[in-house]
């Protein structure tokens, strides 16, 4: 009965979909699925605005799981600018962990680095792990099939097993999404067949990474100097005595925090922000970039 209600609930929950419209919403771009710990993934941006990330989420449905609570869970947080890509990886950098480890020169490539030794999370994925991108709860992209463990390891490009057999396509492979798809696919029980809106490159292939060509915008992302640069804030909100780290591909000159009475609280060249000294509640923060360009967003203290 347990198992049957399960069920239900994933069917519910995967069925919650809006409909998207082409070039509307966000959706992944890029899949690296690597040795050891090299893992990454892209989400792209093809509408013509800043997209805010904290309303976003990427899961992990491990192994055939139904619900994301043993693959984890990471919360974006953020402005993506048009045309701009969002790249998380696995951020494991202790070469004597049990689940091996990510090579530095593949977390430099991203703009969010899963935290350290934070086993389960969405990038301790394999081939057989369903990947869901959520807004609000609410699913708009997936890769795999979710509740299925494909009998071969990895999803693949057989339609007479139902993608299940043959050469594997999701297991230590990088798929990065034709120009063509203008949207994510938002039915996470449907059949996965990686080849009709993937193609496929050789695992440890990671010169894509960052940027994305899409038809919804027909070129690969160029910064335009007129809008906000895409930046990542995280994690938001923070416990007391944690480290809130911003990053952008554009350089950040200084950071200023003020409480909501407008007092500066901190002034800072550095990209990361120390909360020892804040007061739990919520904080504007401006972030102030090198060419001059700005960006105000709040940060919650807990």
């Amino acid at each position: 009965m347990e198992k049957r209600l399960l069920s239900i609930v994933l069917l519910i929950s995967m069925n919650m979909s809006a409909q998207i419209t082409d070039c509307s919403e966000l959706f992944f771009s890029e899949y690296v699925e690597g040795w050891s710990q090299n893992k990454a993934i892209e989400v792209y941006n093809p509408t013509n605005a800043t997209i805010d990330l904290s309303n976003y989420t990427i899961e992990r449905y491990s192994n055939g799981a139904t619900n994301s609570s043993a693959g984890g869970i990471t919360n974006l947080a953020g402005m993506l600018a048009s045309g701009d890509a969002f790249v998380l990886t696995n951020g494991e950098t202790d070469t004597s962990s049990t689940f091996g480890y990510c090579d530095p020169a593949l977390i430099a490539l991203g703009d969010m680095a899963e935290p350290n030794g934070s086993y389960p999370t969405p990038m301790h994925m394999n081939g057989n792990d369903a990947m869901v991108l959520t807004k609000n709860g609410i699913v708009i992209d997936v890769i795999g099939r979710v509740g299925e463990d494909p009998a071969s390891g990895a999803w693949t490009d057989d339609p007479a097993s139902g993608f299940t057999l043959g050469t594997w396509w999701t297991m230590q492979h990088t798929l990065i999404r034709k120009q063509n798809v203008l949207f994510g696919d938002n039915n996470g029980l449907d059949l996965f067949d990686p080849s009709a809106e993937w193609d496929s490159l050789p695992v440890g292939t990671w010169g894509n990474l960052g940027s994305h060509t899409c038809n919804c915008l027909n070129t690969s992302y160029i910064a335009d100097n007129s809008q906000t640069p895409s930046y990542l804030l995280y994690p938001n909100p923070v416990n007391s005595g944690n480290i809130i780290n911003v990053s952008s591909r554009v350089a950040i000159s200084n950071i200023i925090v003020k409480n909501m009475i407008g007092q500066v609280v901190i002034n800072t060249a550095d990209n990361f922000i120390i909360t020892n000294d804040l007061e739990a509640g919520t904080y504007i923060i401006n972030i102030r970039f090198s060419d001059g360009r700005e960006a105000d967003n709040k940060i919650i203290v807990e």
